[in-house]
């Protein structure tokens, strides 16, 4: 077996940095100085997490622009996107630091008893399985309110980011926090079943595909131990007849290609009321084919190449064969190396790959529905149920229609969205729990009963 990693950019090809895969008996000792940290991290004060939070906010600020070539470089997002990325983590920072001793704070029960409360503790070490598309706000938006919980936070970061999973480390020790709270292990996947086994790790949360979520869930399983899923997404674009195209077509058109269409939360699936159909993809086909595409270092650039190439052939594949099953190609669908055009599919089917699965990457499927009741029916067949994304002026059928769509979110006239005040994940085989918000923070912790008389 290799025992090394090499990053490369995926927009020059040329290699990066190589790495030393840790074995287990480093990574036993990663998981002993993470125990010993625990045993006094969980102690601090909500005042000291938070002041650490704040420090930790500096450190990015400070950081930006050299985190943010890092990200550029490693996975090939444009830099103007990493530095929003950095900005997001930045914000997240504040959230916490703003509202975490509200969160924390015991929840009074009126009992019989004298007193009687909920206290929430942290339960110890938390193994994070983390992808590389959005390499720094997925572990931040785990990490964050995780630590300030109290607990100790193990990083498994995708391997062509390693680079990223490394400073980030590197950010929570120069802001301050204790060594071992927050401890990155550099690994091959099959060492991930040894974290998950071991004692002290009483808990994972896994951002990724819904392969890799259902094998750590099962080994989660089988130890008794706690999981929090977010997974691949199949999001829809319902537009209703009346729709202002002239105001939301740019957000539709961001909410598929933004990080050049790999996110699990993107619009992917376009699913059109027919009297607005035409215009609809008239004004699309024109957003889309204004994107400035190239150098991802390049300030202009809003999409460049795809992460890798086998992620690229990928894609294409799912295309090609919808292509086969009749789809019809309206623009793109085409690749060199890690460089795949933005794509644009009509007479899209539900029989089709771009219809039943995750295309991660910049294809939108444009669906054609006969009136708002298909249009829902269609968007809630898919097995995933991470985000859907609706856009009308009658704002009172859009409330009726809530209780009707069965993903985690549900945006009106908006694009799909990570918040940290907003609770975060899906249903379905996008997963299960929630990041984010209170429930974020409360998703590790022991919800200890407490009855005083």
């Amino acid at each position: 077996m290799n025992n090394t990693i090499t990053t490369r950019n995926p927009y020059t090809e040329k290699s990066i940095q190589t790495y030393k895969l840790q074995n287990k008996e480093q990574i036993e000792d990663v998981l002993k100085t993470a125990e010993k940290a625990f045993s006094n991290w969980k102690k601090t004060s909500i005042k000291e997490r938070t002041t650490l939070l704040k420090k930790l906010a500096e450190q990015l600020v400070d950081k930006r622009e050299d985190l943010s070539t890092l990200m550029t470089a490693e996975m090939g997002k444009p830099i103007t996107q990493s530095r929003a990325e950095i900005d997001k983590c930045v914000w997240l920072c504040d959230f916490y630091a703003k509202n975490a001793d509200n969160f924390l704070s015991d929840a009074i029960i009126d009992t019989e008893a004298q007193e009687s409360f909920i206290s929430y503790d942290p339960i110890g070490g938390v193994l994070a399985v983390m992808p590389w598309n959005y390499p720094f706000w997925q572990v931040f938006r785990f990490a964050i309110p995780t630590l300030t919980a109290g607990n100790i936070g193990i990083l498994k970061h995708a391997t062509n980011v390693t680079g990223c999973a490394l400073a980030i480390q590197n950010l929570f020790e120069s802001a301050g926090y204790p060594k071992g709270c927050f401890q990155t292990i550099i690994a091959d996947h099959s060492l991930t079943e040894t974290v998950l086994e071991h004692p002290f790790i009483q808990a994972v949360s896994v951002t990724g595909s819904e392969k890799a979520g259902k094998s750590i869930a099962a080994i989660a399983g089988k130890n008794l131990k706690k999981a929090v899923l977010e997974l691949g997404g199949n999001n829809a674009c319902i537009v209703w007849n009346d729709a202002d195209l002239a105001t939301h077509i740019p957000t539709m058109v961001q909410a598929r290609f933004q990080n050049t269409g790999q996110s699990c939360i993107a619009a992917k699936r376009f699913i059109v009321e027919e009297g607005i159909y035409d215009d609809f993809l008239d004004r699309f086909k024109k957003e889309v084919e204004a994107l400035k595409i190239g150098n991802p270092q390049e300030e202009e650039t809003f999409m460049a190449s795809m992460a890798r190439t086998d992620l690229a052939k990928e894609l294409k594949k799912q295309v090609d064969d919808s292509v086969k099953k009749g789809a019809t190609v309206v623009l793109g669908n085409t690749l060199s190396k890690t460089n795949y055009a933005p794509t644009i599919l009509t007479d899209v089917t539900e029989e089709m790959p771009v219809f039943k699965e995750e295309t991660f990457g910049p294809v939108a499927a444009i669906v054609k529905a006969k009136n708002k009741k298909h249009s829902l029916e269609l968007a809630n067949n898919s097995r995933f149920g991470l985000g859907a994304m609706l856009f009308t002026e009658d704002l009172d059928a859009a409330r009726e229609a809530i209780d009707q769509i069965e993903d985690g979110a549900f945006f009106v006239n908006e694009m799909v969205k990570s918040d940290p005040r907003l609770p975060f994940g899906g249903t379905k085989s996008s997963g299960y729990g929630r990041e984010l918000s209170q429930e974020g923070i409360l998703a590790f912790v022991n919800k200890k009963t407490v009855y005083i008389k």
